[in-house]
Formats: C-alpha cells, sequence, structure tokens
C-alpha cells in the first residue's frame, strides 16, 4: 500500500514493499507550482544544454553508465523491493536493457541527428540543396508507469537528453523508490542544474501540470483511460504526445513449431514480471493438430513454477504491484469462467504471511472472444488458450483487438512464420520468441490502434525526441538574380511554366519538345535582376 503522508518537511509518498509491507522510505510530494518552477528552469538552460556539443553529451551519459555498472546489485535489488519483481528479473530486464541502451544511443546519437541530404524532385530544381537538420524540442515531460518503473522512463530520458532536450520526469507514484534510484542515476551525470528534474505527484495532476506549464512534448506510458484523457488535455494546446497504453498480444503456434520452445516462450512472456508486461503474451492460437501436446508441455512447465518473494533467486515468479490490478485480474478471471471457460493448470500458491498480492499463474481453456481475457488487457498472469482449425483463422482472431503492440509466431519454417507475422497488424512481431524486443534499443517500440501512437526506442524512438527542419540552399544564387516564377508575370512566364510542364511531365517526346521551346525561352530572365 502507498499513502501519501507528511514527512519530515511536507508531503511525502510512504513507499513500501508490495510483497512484505515493509515501509521502503519516503519520496517528497510537488505541488503543480513546483513543477511549473521546474520547467521554467529547464527553458532557461535548455540554450545552454541544447549547444553543448554532443561530445559532451555523452561524456555525461558515460558517467551515468559508469555509476550504474557500478551499482548493479543495488539498483536491481531497489526494483525487486519497490516493484514486487524477483531481483533476477530486475535487472535481466530492467537493469541490462537500461545499460545497453544508453550504450547504443550514445554510439548512434551523432548519426541520429545529423543533416540528412534530400535530393531535387525535378531539373527545374536541381540549385536546390535541401537539407533535414533535427531540432530538440526545449522541455520534454514523461510519464512513466509502475511495471517497469526504471528501464521505460530511462531510455526516453537519455534518448531526449542526447537530442538536447531538458526533461521533467514524473515516475509513477506506486514505485517510487526505483524512481529515486534512476534520479541517483541521472544526478551521477553532473547534468547542469535545470537539464533533469524528478517530479512526484499524482499522474491526472502531473500531466495537467506538465501541459499547462510549457513542457514542448510529452510521453506518456500507461492504461489506455488515461492516455485518452493525456491526449484531450494536449490536443487543447497542440502539443503533440507519444503514447505507449499496452496490449493484448497474441501468440500464434503453428503445427510445425518447436513445442518445448513454444511452451517456454508463452511460460516466460505470459508470466514473467507476474503478467504485468504490456508486450507480454495473453492470448494463445494454437493449430489443433497440435493443440493438446502443447497443453501438457505447457502444464508440466507451468506445475515447476516457484511463486513468492525471495530476493535470493529462491522463486520465478514475484507479486503484483498494486491490489487494483489484483482486482482486474480475478474480475477478467471470473469473467472469463462465468462465460464458459475452464481452469486448464494452476502453479502452486503462494502460502506466505501477506498473500493478497500474490496471484497464482493460470492457463486458461475453451476461451472465445466474449471474454474480457481475449478482448482486453487482463496484466496478470494469466494464459488463454484456443484452438484454431488453421493459421489462417489464428491470425484472423490476434487482428480481433483493438489493441496491436506485439504479437509472435511460432514455426520451424521461418519463412511461413514471417508471411504470417505480417498479416498480423502489430507494432512489434517476432518469430519464435517473444517479450524481448523492448531489450533490444536498435527496435522502435510502440503499435497502432488503442495501443498508442508515436514510438520509442531505435532512430524512430529517436526521431520523436526532435523536430525536423529543413533547410533550402540556393546553390547558384550569386549567378542567377531571380527565379524563374518571380515578378513581373507576363504570358511568356506563364508559357515558360507551362512549357516546364510539358517538359518534364509530357506523355510522348514530341509534346515534350514543344515543352522544351517555352522553357528555353523563359530561362534567361533568371540572369536579369
Amino acid at each position: 500500500m502507498r499513502e501519501n503522508r507528511v514527512g519530515g518537511n511536507g508531503h511525502h509518498t510512504e513507499c513500501r514493499n508490495p510483497a512484505t509491507d515493509e515501509v521502503l522510505g519516503y519520496s517528497p510530494l510537488h505541488s503543480p507550482e513546483e513543477v511549473a518552477g521546474f520547467i521554467r528552469k529547464a527553458e532557461e538552460v535548455h540554450s545552454e544544454w541544447s549547444a553543448l556539443p554532443l561530445k559532451r553529451k555523452i561524456v555525461a551519459m558515460k558517467k551515468i553508465r559508469r555509476y550504474m555498472v557500478d551499482h548493479l546489485d543495488d539498483l536491481a535489488l531497489s526494483i525487486a523491493r519497490d516493484n514486487g519483481k524477483t531481483r533476477m528479473d530486475a535487472l535481466a530486464t530492467e537493469v541490462f536493457p537500461a545499460i545497453a541502451a544508453l550504450g547504443y544511443y550514445c554510439r548512434k546519437a551523432a548519426f541520429f541527428l545529423k543533416d540528412r541530404s534530400v535530393g531535387p524532385s525535378s531539373l527545374l530544381f536541381w540549385n536546390k540543396r535541401s537539407r533535414i537538420r533535427r531540432l530538440p524540442f526545449g522541455v520534454v515531460g514523461v510519464i512513466s508507469p509502475w511495471n517497469y518503473p526504471f528501464v521505460i522512463p530511462f531510455s526516453e530520458v537519455v534518448m531526449a537528453l542526447l537530442a538536447g532536450n531538458c526533461v521533467v520526469l514524473k515516475a509513477a507514484t506506486e514505485t517510487q523508490m526505483a524512481g529515486l534510484a534512476l534520479k541517483e542515476c541521472l544526478d551521477a551525470g553532473g547534468l547542469p542544474e535545470g537539464v533533469f528534474s524528478y517530479v512526484n505527484m499524482g499522474g491526472p495532476d502531473a500531466s495537467r501540470a506538465f501541459l499547462e506549464h510549457g513542457v514542448q512534448k510529452l510521453f506518456f506510458t500507461g492504461s489506455v483511460s488515461a492516455g485518452k484523457q493525456v491526449a484531450e488535455l494536449a490536443a487543447r494546446k497542440l502539443i503533440p504526445v507519444c503514447l505507449e497504453l499496452g496490449g493484448n498480444d497474441a501468440m500464434l503456434v503453428c503445427e510445425d513449431a518447436d513445442l518445448h520452445r513454444a511452451a517456454s516462450g508463452a511460460l516466460w512472456a505470459g508470466f514473467q514480471n507476474a503478467g504485468q508486461s504490456c508486450g507480454g503474451v495473453e492470448r494463445v492460437y494454437v493449430h489443433k493438430d497440435v493443440y493438446a501436446p502443447f497443453l501438457e508441455i505447457l502444464k508440466e512447465k507451468t506445475l515447476r513454477l516457484r511463486v513468492g518473494y525471495d530476493l535470493d533467486h529462491g522463486v520465478d515468479v514475484g507479486c503484483m504491484t498494486t491490489l487494483r490490478q489484483v482486482e482486474t485480474v480475478q474480475g477478467h478471471l471470473a469473467d472469463a469462467l462465468e462465460k464458459g471457460a475452464s481452469v486448464f493448470v494452476r502453479a502452486a500458491s503462494y502460502s506466505g504471511k501477506d498473500s493478497s498480492r500474490f496471484v497464482t499463474p493460470v492457463v486458461l481453456t475453451e476461451v472465445d472472444h466474449s471474454m474480457k481475457v481475449m478482448r482486453e488487457e487482463t496484466f496478470g498472469p494469466v494464459l488463454a488458450v484456443m484452438k484454431v482449425q488453421d493459421m489462417d483463422e489464428g491470425v484472423r482472431l490476434a487482428n480481433d483487438s483493438t489493441l496491436g503492440l506485439t504479437c509472435s509466431v511460432w514455426s520451424r519454417n521461418g519463412k511461413r512464420a514471417e508471411t504470417l507475422a505480417r498479416k498480423i497488424f502489430v507494432g512489434v512481431a517476432t518469430i519464435n520468441d517473444h517479450l524481448m524486443s523492448h531489450g533490444l534499443p536498435e527496435t522502435p517500440w510502440g503499435g497502432p490502434g488503442e495501443t498508442g501512437g508515436g514510438r520509442t526506442h531505435g532512430q524512430q524512438g529517436f526521431d520523436e525526441m526532435t523536430l525536423p527542419s529543413v533547410l533550402v540552399q540556393d546553390r547558384f544564387a550569386f549567378f542567377a538574380r531571380k527565379n524563374l516564377w518571380w515578378y513581373p508575370h507576363g504570358p511568356s512566364v506563364y508559357q515558360g511554366i507551362r512549357g516546364a510542364c510539358h517538359f518534364f511531365y509530357g506523355h510522348d517526346l514530341m509534346q515534350r519538345l514543344k515543352g522544351s521551346w517555352g522553357l528555353i525561352r523563359i530561362l534567361p530572365r533568371m540572369l536579369k535582376p
């Protein structure tokens, strides 16, 4: 349980371990006025930070990386205690990917930010040199979730800073200790005051404060309903937003799949982080010919799972982070069972002192698309497995969703798997794997529909941190005194531009030759003042 309580110098968030209810610490709460002050300070220092050579920014980032490498165990422990996941999960899916992402963006930032030349669209503009440059927005706001409280905001903050922005980060109220650990990492970079600021306040209040007090772009990761509210607020001021709002992701198991690998992949992608992964597997569509053997293998592996709280690696699945999410999962399970689903297998239940946050991983069968587990984001350790007659049916059912973050196809035939994957309308499709591309900093992350809009990670994610600005230069301005279409106008100018249309785009040789004469006649006017 997290409560806002009065601390030594004002209001604080009391941070507790969701598995044990142990008090971990207190995080100061900020008011909208304080947020406004952070944004004003960021605006003041932005020009200086953006003008700093990229190499100098990278020096700061490498200090951050060194601090993280030197404090790996402390970071993993802090995240695990604050979120409820295992320490292995915290290290493998949060700390390591964050370090890898920082190194990747430091290596690639110069390439991502360099000017791009654009070739002329027509010989008529042969003398125009066009380049696209990337300009930082200024002050970027980041609002991050509690399920991956470290790695999700970390990558966005690093990309924004390297691109020349200042950043104000609002970490999830539920996982403030992980957020404060991230702040310590950023502080180790020795960034100038105001370049990075950390905020603790409620999500809706933070969204309003960020948008009302002048962030130039907002990155939000959270629920669909909250994301829609953020988008509505941002639209009133035409502030661009990048939204990542979740998934109800599908896994397709073909008749020629390696069933042991597929079952192990489903186990990982369905139950890792207690199922609290927007890119995890929730729906599994299995070809009828391998449905029964796949389930038997999945059953055997599920029964071996260890559920509980043990920071010394004695468990595989930890607890859920919030009681609200526990209620959502229980509601989806009740809905499925009421509509005819069956519990095929449950893992061994946690029998510790406080079991309210522990949801036993479960595999459901006899499911259909009338059930919430197949239509909405459950965000818990529930796998719903459905038999399909063929993989075309699997593709159709996978696409029967408003959420399209990720999917996976499992087959020994790589070409066939790719063909199936290309038919599924998602942001990320993986073959014979799942729930790992977020850890590849080179690949963009995001999806269509109610999954959100925009991308993070990769070059596309880096582009989200900047505005494209076109620079057009006339390479022969010293020679040509005016353009063909400049004043004064007259019949000859009209005929000349008309001739240009025929010369460049005419449908036969005769039309082009006639057009060339009108164009040639007005070319000398370019030399006259």
